[in-house]
């Protein structure tokens, strides 16, 4: 049996090699996860296919994690989301068309692991910021 921060590690590099069946893996059947604009998805295959939303709508997608502090269950990642944006993402407001825009931004994701699988996932990032750099927002003004 893995310790969480090992499924952890192991969650980033499928994610990074787009590995669906991977990622599914390693999202327990009974997963819950929570994301940004109030997303609520309960099971496995919705955890995954959230994440292989952002990784059909971001072919580049890629995740690096710069700080992470595992204790027991628990492992927190804190990282940044790189990718180009060429293909329609759904959102809780609905589809976005491809922009062809860059995307850099930083995260972080919580997990609870039991067995070796995530059984709950938290996802934190700006929206803010993506909305911005994806050119469906205007810059902030600075002062």
């Amino acid at each position: 049996m893995a310790d969480a921060q090992e499924v952890g590690a192991r969650f980033i590099e499928a994610f990074n090699a787009h590995d669906e069946a991977r990622i599914r893996e390693l999202n327990a059947e009974n997963a819950v996860f929570e994301a940004p604009g109030d997303v609520q998805v309960e099971g496995g295959e919705a955890a995954t296919a959230y994440a292989m939303e952002w990784i059909k709508a971001f072919p580049d997608a890629r995740i690096t994690v710069h700080n992470e502090l595992a204790t027991g269950d628990w492992v927190v990642q804190e990282f940044t989301f790189e990718g180009t944006h060429t293909a329609p993402m759904q959102s809780p407001m609905g589809e976005i068309p491809p922009t062809n825009r860059s995307l850099k931004g930083r995260g972080v994701q919580i997990f609870k692991v039991e067995g070796d699988a995530v059984v709950d996932t938290r996802l934190y990032y700006d929206q803010v910021q993506v909305m911005t750099q994806l050119g469906l927002m205007p810059e902030p003004a600075t002062a």
